[in-house]
């Protein structure tokens, strides 16, 4: 009788193993920074989209909300397992899954969004990035790796030629766009120019004297994939439902904002604590270059860009080496 009670309990322990190991995250943390182009995660968390959906595929999970200034020290956190969900520029993810191909393969889960970003200064004698000295410094989320600071460095080997990429990096400061924001207009700090994003780019217009110095639709020849998210491969393996519900909440999120604008509109400034009008942030919702899709968007060509200057040593097959499955139907580029 004793082996039997021994092959018993032999049998539930595997049995317990194997359940344990199936098992998905209780709990996951998701990332974002400021602006409207993270609204649709703003939308997720606050009508808790991804619980809903999780809750569909027979899962009870907490999401965690962070926020952070840039994409640099998100990546760290999403290696580190203190995050999930990362979300940010194209530069950030093209950095990271190239570090990490054939290890945790960090990947992709989708678009956001493609708008427009400007680089505005307060010095009236910067009129192109040529004129930029010494002097004057931009402020930019992350130095070398944000999507503002490689595509500075696309618009600084454009103006002054092949291997001069780096010309205006030693004049980049760090900084979150609510803090390079409030150090721009205010006149009296050294930082006189923000590689920005909606809707700090347009608030900073209205005051006199801000004018734009680049656009990045111009630099990259037309609209481009602003904001993405992305995870590990490893993440998404071992939590197949929470992935899904993920995606399903992220396009229902995007659904939520392009069937009434004037309401998401609203949902920002309520969830933001933005002082700006309702107005004025649906007029750059209107805007025909901002658009919120899950579809990615001219992401090869700051690939293309990151590998000719050594800022990433793999080249991908296309754009879906990027990506998870679930966008490879998408009409991507």
């Amino acid at each position: 009788m004793p082996w039997l009670l021994m092959r018993a309990a032999l049998a539930l322990t595997m049995m317990l193993t194997a359940m344990a190991a199936g098992a998905e995250l209780g709990e996951i943390k998701v990332a974002q920074q400021y602006g409207i182009s993270y609204l649709p995660l703003m939308i997720m968390e606050d009508q808790k989209l991804i619980e809903k959906h999780a809750k569909t595929a027979g899962l009870d999970i907490t999401v965690g909300w962070a926020k952070f200034a840039g994409g640099n020290v998100m990546n760290d956190a999403l290696l580190s397992n203190s995050l999930q969900f990362a979300s940010g520029g194209v530069g950030p993810l093209v950095t990271l899954w190239a570090r990490t191909k054939g290890n945790l393969d960090v990947k992709a889960v989708s678009a956001m969004n493609s708008m427009p970003l400007y680089l505005n200064t307060r010095n009236p004698n910067v009129k192109s990035i040529r004129d930029f000295t010494d002097k004057d410094r931009i402020a930019l989320p992350a130095v070398k790796v944000s999507i503002q600071a490689v595509t500075l460095q696309m618009a600084a080997e454009k103006a002054y030629g092949e291997g001069q990429q780096n010309r205006l990096d030693p004049l980049t400061v760090s900084m979150s766009h609510p803090d390079a924001q409030t150090a721009l207009l205010s006149g009296a700090s050294e930082i006189d120019a923000h590689f920005s994003s909606p809707p700090f780019q347009y608030q900073q217009l209205e005051k006199p004297g801000i004018h734009t110095v680049l656009n990045s639709y111009d630099v990259l020849g037309g609209p481009a994939t602003f904001n993405l998210v992305w995870t590990t491969s490893k993440f998404r393996a071992e939590n197949p439902k929470i992935y899904d519900a993920f995606v399903k909440a992220l396009d229902e999120a995007t659904a939520i904002i392009n069937r009434d604008k004037k309401a998401a509109a609203e949902t920002y400034l309520r969830l933001s604590r933005d002082k700006d009008t309702v107005s004025a942030i649906l007029a750059m919702l209107n805007d025909p270059a901002i658009v919120y899709t899950t579809t990615p968007q001219n992401v090869t060509k700051y690939v293309d860009f990151m590998l000719k200057i050594g800022s990433i040593k793999v080249k991908p097959d296309s754009w879906k080496d990027l990506f998870f499955p679930n966008v490879h139907t998408l009409p991507g580029s």
